[in-house]
């Protein structure tokens, strides 16, 4: 077989392997890649904006690289021996120069982005914020509407094209908040509050969970964020305070204990139950416990982050 079919193989067995990728990320679900909120849009399209910028350089390194290998090989006596391009300045440059010049814009761009999408700033928009208190559990996630005085389990709603502020802590070990179409993860830490604010700009249901390793049922933390219409909200709202079920300390105790739960609602929060989590953790070693079954109604102040 000639050389010039070998290389003929390699070049169609190359081209082929990048049809397969192009083929399979058109049709595979990544959700990153797919987003439904006006923050997940912005990141992915920062990714996109990285990824452009460093196949500038990715590319051509690529191809010098196979281009090379293959003029420069033992058995090509025709290559030409050039030592005179060691150390020359204008080459040197060159490749010094387009590289820096790339690295000065992704400075600039991750600075002025770390700013536009800090989790804490909060969304504008013509509606109203919707406050949501989220606390990481073993393993499971609860879900408090502060204002409703609704909890869920594993599941929450929130209406199309309405800003979401959440309030993060956690009961367990330190996790990971993350809904991957709607916008980029946060940890959820004991004795802390950590905020998140995000919008989804399209119905659906966006699969939610935790992306920090927590322990045996790390795997089963999941949980459904549904984005519906804002008549669609309110009918779930006025079915969970139907249910009359009431989250009282004593069933946050039960509810706390290790183990993975299935979707749930309850139609009554105790006063106080988010803020008592959040800061019991930091109540003094020689102090007695807060009480379990009234509420502790316990402000937040330093341990805010």
């Amino acid at each position: 077989m000639s050389r010039k079919i070998k290389l003929l193989i390699i070049v169609i067995l190359f081209a082929g392997l990048v049809a397969a990728a192009v083929l399979y990320l058109r049709h595979v679900n990544i959700p990153l890649l797919e987003p439904r909120g006006s923050i997940a849009l912005k990141e992915r399209n920062l990714i996109y904006f990285a990824l452009g910028l460093s196949l500038i350089v990715v590319i051509p390194v690529f191809f010098l690289l196979g281009w090379f290998s293959w003029k420069y090989r033992e058995s090509n006596h025709s290559a030409r021996y050039a030592p005179e391009l060691d150390h020359n300045a204008l080459s040197e440059a060159l490749w010094w120069a387009i590289p820096s010049i790339l690295i000065g814009i992704l400075s600039v761009v991750a600075w002025t982005s770390s700013h536009q999408l800090d989790p804490y700033r909060s969304i504008s928009s013509s509606n109203a914020a919707l406050k949501i208190q989220v606390i990481a559990m073993d393993w499971k996630w609860l879900f408090i509407y502060p204002k409703q005085d609704v909890a869920s389990v594993n599941y929450f709603q929130m209406p199309v094209n309405t800003p979401v502020e959440f309030q993060i802590t956690s009961d367990a070990p330190m996790n990971s908040f993350w809904i991957p179409q709607l916008g980029g993860q946060i940890y959820a830490m004991p004795g802390m509050i950590t905020r998140l604010n995000l919008m989804a700009t399209a119905a659906g249901s966006y699969n939610g969970w935790s992306a920090n390793i927590s322990g045996a049922g790390f795997a089963d933390m999941t949980f459904i964020a549904q984005a519906v219409n804002q008549s669609t909200f309110n009918s779930w709202m006025k079915h969970n305070l139907s249910t009359r079920r009431i989250l009282d300390y004593r069933a946050y105790d039960q509810l706390a204990a290790p183990g993975v739960a299935r979707p749930s609602v309850y139609s009554g929060v105790s006063s106080g139950l988010f803020n008592y989590e959040a800061e019991k953790i930091m109540a003094p070693m020689n102090s007695s416990p807060a009480p379990k079954i009234s509420a502790p109604h316990a402000k937040l102040n330093m341990y805010k982050m």
